[in-house]
């Protein structure tokens, strides 16, 4: 299986490097500015990009994406993928952009991701976390004393590296929500997810049950937008955040959804 996974990863890879070569003297942003809009690729989940009581889709980087888009004077769309299919879905055309709580670093193999996408300046500090049923979560310290759990991470996420890490009986899911849905449900001991998702959801509402291991601490991560390899439009876009840095605009959002204190400062400075 490993193996497998290996080889699919790099068949991936070769793909990704063919076709940025192929799109070099290629303009994205022309092409997006003809369009008229560009495409995030997202999953839902809470903070960044969720749907509200009304049906409206509302979160940090839904609200981050559609002011950058008003600055370009694009509109902006979302698509709800499968993350474990993102570059997939990038460099095929079917988005435009990784949006969605994308944290720099490696996949599960090891992989940079930055192998696979331009990465745009970073805006929020995140990490990941471990969570467990509340009467319990007290009793672990360290990842190494998850050993035997079953725990469960989104496929492709950068959770999904550390449950491997933790266990060797860990599963991987279609989303960070679906995690904390198996925990709740006692299919599994442990989760992994985004610590700022975490902070908005857990111990709270659904999920009061729940609780951080907060002493097992994990490395610092930061967000970040994809965008294919070579692609212009990531000089575009950082243009726009880091006037969006500047004016206050991006506080004024990361105020709005508890995540003031996350915000990367002077963004691209």
């Amino acid at each position: 299986m490993k193996r497998f996974l290996t080889i699919a990863l790099c068949a991936l890879l070769v793909t990704t490097i063919a076709l940025a070569l192929a799109s070099c003297g290629k303009s994205d942003t022309k092409a997006l500015e003809k369009k008229g809009y560009f495409v995030c690729g997202i999953t839902v989940y809470d903070p960044m990009n969720y749907f509200n009581e009304d049906g409206d889709l509302i979160g940090f980087d839904t609200e981050f994406a559609q002011a950058v888009a008003a600055e370009l004077g694009l509109e902006v769309k979302f698509q709800v993928i499968q993350w474990s299919s993102k570059y997939a879905e990038l460099n095929s055309g079917s988005i435009d952009a990784i949006w969605n709580g994308f944290t720099r670093g490696s996949e599960s193999d090891g992989t940079s991701r930055a192998d696979y996408v331009d990465f745009s300046y970073d805006y929020l500090n995140n990490s990941q976390c471990v969570v467990m049923k509340a009467d319990k979560a007290a009793q672990y310290t360290s990842l190494a004393s998850l050993a035997g759990l079953k725990g469960a991470a989104e496929a492709g996420s950068a959770g999904e590296a550390v449950a491997k890490e933790a266990s060797a009986n860990y599963m991987a899911v279609d989303s960070q929500a679906k995690t904390l849905m198996e925990l709740k449900a006692g299919t599994i001991d442990f989760a992994v997810v985004d610590v700022l998702l975490a902070n908005s959801l857990v111990g709270k509402g659904d999920y009061a049950d729940l609780a951080q291991c907060t002493g097992i601490a994990l490395d610092p991560e930061v967000y970040a937008i994809g965008f294919r390899k070579g692609s212009d439009f990531t000089a575009k876009v950082n243009e726009v955040i880091v006037k969006l840095s500047e004016n206050g605009k991006l506080a004024e959002i990361a105020e709005k959804y508890g995540l003031k204190n996350a915000l990367i400062p002077n963004i691209g400075k």
